[in-house]
């Protein structure tokens, strides 16, 4: 029984050629991670875009010779400077004479562009014209917007009132409580006495309203201009009496004014201001219109 038992099982271990055990039960693979989420692509980096360049400014002097024509701007209310005489409608002063003179240096054609002194700085950076001749004072504030020549002129400031007022008789009157002194828009009066005043009013007239027709309706007690336009009161309006300010006071020299960022064209306006002084142009032109004793050379 034994023998039996030992034969049945080496006969169960020996399998018959070409049978194939049953494989072993494996374990399932286990499941890979779940991918994580990658931020979205950067695009390359790029050096920040540099602001377009500002146009190079306009050679003014080529372009007033390619167009044959002179642009001047003009206060045409600016008596022995540049004034219309209003018997004739005629321009005339020093500054009509020496616009002239500049645009025969050119050999252009001459055209006036009326303004005043509250706009001129704007008609140049608009270039309705190609320089301002009106006795322009030459002032922080202005050289700020426009480019000024040479000094050709200077004045201190006055005051004007009627010879019947008996408010303001001397320049000590002027700053005193209730006097209303009346300055033009835009002149280099208007910030002058703004600083100086402590105790009168300052009334700022625009146009068409001129300072002599308040002083005259009573509206203002005395206006204040520079040497030339005062002269044009005693000359002209019999009404007028005119006050000098002591120790020369907001004297101020006066140049042309050309736009900024051109020195071609400032450069020669400068030496047509240095031809002038030199051959006697300035200086007819002063003794002309009454205005030589105030010319700088």
């Amino acid at each position: 029984m034994v023998a039996n038992f030992e034969m049945n099982a080496a006969r169960a271990q020996i399998q018959p050629p070409g049978h194939t055990p049953p494989a072993a039960a494996t374990r399932p693979p286990a499941a890979a991670p779940p991918a994580q989420a990658q931020p979205p692509a950067q695009p390359p980096a790029t050096a920040p875009a540099e602001p377009p360049l500002s146009p190079p400014p306009p050679d003014r002097l080529a372009l007033i010779r390619s167009r044959g024509e002179l642009a001047v701007c003009i206060w045409p209310d600016y008596f022995a400077v540049s004034y219309r005489n209003p018997r004739n409608s005629e321009l005339e002063g020093l500054d009509i004479d020496m616009a002239r003179a500049l645009a025969n240096r050119l050999l252009v054609q001459l055209r006036f562009v009326e303004t005043n002194f509250a706009e001129f700085m704007d008609r140049l950076e608009a270039g309705a014209c190609d320089i301002a001749m009106m006795g322009v004072g030459i002032l922080p504030v202005r050289q700020q917007r426009v480019a000024f020549s040479k000094p050709y002129m200077t004045s201190s400031i006055y005051a004007v009132t009627t010879r019947e007022s008996n408010r303001v008789t001397r320049w000590e009157d002027v700053d005193t409580v209730g006097t209303v002194v009346a300055v033009a828009a835009g002149t280099l009066a208007e910030p002058l006495m703004r600083r100086s005043l402590k105790q009168a009013e300052v009334m700022v007239v625009r146009a068409p309203r001129t300072r002599e027709s308040e002083v005259q309706a009573g509206r203002a007690d005395v206006f204040i201009s520079d040497f030339a336009y005062t002269r044009r009161m005693l000359l002209m309006h019999e009404w007028a009496r005119v006050i000098e300010a002591p120790d020369r006071f907001g004297e101020t020299l006066y140049g042309y004014a050309v736009p900024r960022g051109d020195a071609p064209w400032l450069a020669e306006v400068n030496g047509f201001l240095t031809v002038a002084k030199a051959d006697g142009t300035l200086a007819r032109a002063g003794a002309r219109h009454g205005l030589g004793s105030i010319l700088v050379y």
